[in-house]
């Protein structure tokens, strides 16, 4: 790669700061996703209007050689997207061999005979499927590009071509008039006609693959941004099947270079990583900064123009980068873990300290908590969050009083962990003992409520786990600031690492890989979020995916009662997932007055309302789009049911299993309710509004779980303990049973 970098001018090693339509986007989506503090290795990202992406035969083709028309699909719309937003887009795409061996195998087996068919089947020339699959792939751009109503143009270069001064002149002449017609230029080597004896082994010249092509391209071209796509996340310090491997996020040459162990080569191309690093560390080295992330997402090239922290970064002056301190997914939860034995082995007064500690460090630091808070909620209400979202996200100074003192009820609380819950005698002097356990390391990841983070790391301090958190980044100031202080007061026999913030969402889908680690998710927000993350680990999942809670007015209810109730269950905090969503009411109410009663209570409190079937028809209100539906703010959906079987079929069928309220004054009604509604909280005659852990009197809360494994409900302590057996014999051996008399007889737990 020596010409690579001496044979051509290269550009200025500080990049022009661009103007323009895609710089003014480029900053509003930095402003949506940062908002104001800037991962250093991206900071460049603001600068680049010219950028270069190289697509990889991995990524433009199936395993089994045939194109993969989803990924080519979603570049080219990723493209489209960058020239409409005014950046200048130049493509590098390999894949043409790969295509035209298909090609013509499948026409070889159609002119053969069985005969021939018997015979060894030779290699095809790779010259020839260069040649073939060439025009097929730009015809395959160009339909697509055509669909998406953009302009693309062919370059074929050799690697000859850039030794006359000329040609570059040239090229750089005809690619600014492509982009300036809006056209985006679409590169490949020409290896129909190349020098090369063997295309895929000889590496001499100027450059020999299309990862080396686009580098040179880079420097030729004066881009701004190199993006190398590959068919993985980016740079691993080892094979990324290796479980062991981290992504390495910024790659500094000093320190990665004797650290990485490449895997195999390019499953199709004759690249791999090793080429794209080569590449990489070449361009960067001339002043063009490169980025290689995964070309199998569908979105990843926009995502790194938001900033987003994907891929591996390379830069000139990442050396320099001295506040990036790279710590991978898994240092992370293996430092939880270790913290967490060590937590355990605290004696029980000593941890209920640190909770009681931190209780008043949040009261100490409540004025700083609030500054950072609302820093967060007027940030929200810029950015036109709703305002069920805000109401969570705001921490007000009661709030934070609450929150302390849920967390000194938490340190009051008998001591969860190695207590006996089950003793037998097995045989004579024989005795087996069930005994609670922490978990291990928990996940929980959360949106907008601040709050949580507190309940959470209490909990875990108390049931002796380790805890990641990840916050939604609407909360970022006031989750940074409540972790800051939690930390501060764990003490050093412990370590602040027991509890680790993670600040980025792309490291999300790290930490679920890591089953070996990490021993409960609990998803606390949207059922996306929740849905999304069940289907992205192995790891158990702990959590629901949506509050539609129901509640149920029977025929003999207390009106007076029942409006009470159905009143607090929809606006004592509309936002929380165990308000009322949706009111069943008996049909006879809607003849005796008691549906008017209710309708107008609720429409007194400010609360919209929509109807099912037959409740809109009566009332005249807008139907519901569907019974399955969330609003978190001041509005419900009412319907009519016949009885309380209807209610019940109703709620089975349209409910999340969440919490379930019956007002009846039947108490035979009630039974039939609580024991056919199949959630995980049901009530008679109180509000829904009391499924709550603080409530229930577990301290604090985790999440409510609609699971039914492990735990359901509110999740305290309980909920994040498991169990393990402890047998104490005295030489008591197996043997084929011979000479062993099973006693089993339960034994007292002690006091």
């Amino acid at each position: 790669m020596e010409l690579l970098q001496n044979g051509h001018k290269t550009k200025p090693s500080e990049i022009p700061h661009v103007n323009g339509t895609a710089l003014t986007h480029l900053n509003s989506l930095f402003q949506t996703h940062f908002s104001g503090n800037i991962d250093p290795s991206r900071v460049f990202l603001s600068k680049v209007k010219r950028l270069i992406v190289k697509v990889g035969t991995a990524v433009v083709t199936r395993s089994d050689g045939r194109l993969a028309l989803g990924r080519i699909g979603a570049l080219c719309e990723q493209l489209k997207e960058l020239s409409s937003q005014g950046f200048e887009v130049i493509l590098v795409t390999s894949g043409a061999v790969g295509l035209g061996r298909q090609r013509l195998r499948y026409r070889k087996l159609a002119n053969s005979s069985f005969s021939d068919l018997q015979k060894p089947q030779g290699e095809l020339d790779g010259k020839a499927c260069a040649a073939v699959g060439q025009s097929s792939l730009m015809a395959l751009y160009d339909t697509m590009f055509s669909q998406l109503d953009v302009t693309s143009s062919q370059l074929l270069v050799n690697d000859g071509f850039f030794r006359d001064a000329g040609f570059r002149k040239q090229l750089s002449d005809t690619v600014n008039s492509l982009l300036d017609l809006r056209v985006i230029p679409i590169f490949n080597e020409n290896d129909a006609v190349s020098t090369r004896k063997a295309p895929y082994e000889d590496s001499s010249g100027i450059f020999w693959d299309n990862d080396s092509l686009a580098g040179l391209l880079a420097l030729e071209l004066q881009a701004d941004l190199l993006v190398l796509l590959s068919d993985v996340e980016g740079l691993y310090s080892g094979p990324p099947s290796d479980p062991n491997s981290k992504l390495i996020h910024t790659y500094v040459k000093e320190k990665h270079q004797g650290e990485i162990t490449f895997g195999d080569k390019s499953r199709l191309g004759r690249g791999g990583m090793t080429a794209k690093v080569n590449a990489a560390v070449c361009a960067a080295h001339a002043g063009i900064p490169v980025i290689i992330t995964s070309g199998y997402a569908t979105n990843n090239i926009i995502r790194v123009l938001q900033g987003e922290r994907i891929g591996t970064v390379f830069h000139k002056d990442a050396h320099l980068w001295s506040n990036i301190k790279e710590v991978s997914a898994r240092e992370m939860a293996v430092s939880a873990r270790e913290s967490s034995r060590r937590l355990q082995i605290l004696k029980y007064e000593e941890r209920s300290k640190i909770l009681l500690a931190i209780a008043d460090a949040l009261e100490k630091n409540a004025s700083l908590i609030s500054l950072e808070n609302e820093a967060d909620v007027a940030e929200a209400v810029i950015a036109g969050y709703e305002n069920s979202l805000i109401s969570r996200l705001t921490l007000k100074p009661e709030k934070i009083s609450k929150l302390a003192k849920s967390v000194r009820i938490l340190a009051a609380m008998e001591e969860p962990i190695g207590q006996t819950l089950k003793k037998t005698e097995i045989a004579d002097k024989l005795v087996l003992e069930k005994i609670s356990c922490p978990l291990g390391v928990l996940l929980v990841i959360f949106e907008s409520r601040p709050d949580a983070l507190v309940q959470i790391a209490a909990l875990a301090i108390q049931s002796g786990n380790g805890l990641l958190l990840k916050g939604g980044k609407e909360a970022r100031r006031s989750n940074a600031i409540l972790h800051k202080v939690i930390t501060s007061v764990i003490p050093n026999t412990v370590g602040d690492k027991l509890i680790g913030l993670v600040n980025s969402r792309d490291e999300i889908p790290y930490l679920l890989k890591l089953d070996d680690v990490i021993d409960l998710v609990v998803p606390r927000g949207s059922n996306k979020l929740v849905s999304q993350i069940k289907e992205s680990t192995k790891i158990p999942v702990l959590g629901h995916a949506d509050g539609i809670c129901h509640v149920y007015v029977d025929k003999s209810a207390n009106i007076g009662m029942a409006k009470q109730i159905v009143r607090d269950a929809k606006t004592d905090y509309p936002a929380a997932c165990n308000a009322m969503e949706t009111l069943l009411v008996h049909k006879d109410l809607s003849k005796n007055g008691g549906l008017n009663e209710l309708v107008l209570e609720l429409r007194r409190e400010g609360v919209k309302l929509y109807g099912g079937p037959q409740a809109s028809d009566l009332l005249n209100i807008d139907e519901t789009s569907s019974f399955h539906h969330e609003y978190s703010s001041l509005a419900c959906t009412v319907e009519i049911v016949e009885d309380v079987f209807a209610a019940i079929d109703h709620i089975n069928q349209h409910g999340s299993a969440h919490t379930e309220c019956i007002v009846t004054e039947d108490c035979e009604v009630a039974e039939t309710f609580i024991s056919q509604v199949d959630s995980a909280a049901v009530f008679h005659n109180a509000s829904t509004r009391f499924c709550d852990g603080a409530r229930f009197g577990l301290g604090a809360e985790v999440g409510i779980s609609t699971s039914r494994i492990h735990a359901r409900g509110p999740v305290g302590v309980e909920g994040l303990l498991t169990n393990r057996w402890v047998l104490r014999g005295s030489g008591h051996v197996v043997n084929g049973d011979k000479g062993v008399h099973y006693t089993y007889k339960e034994l007292p737990l002690k006091a």
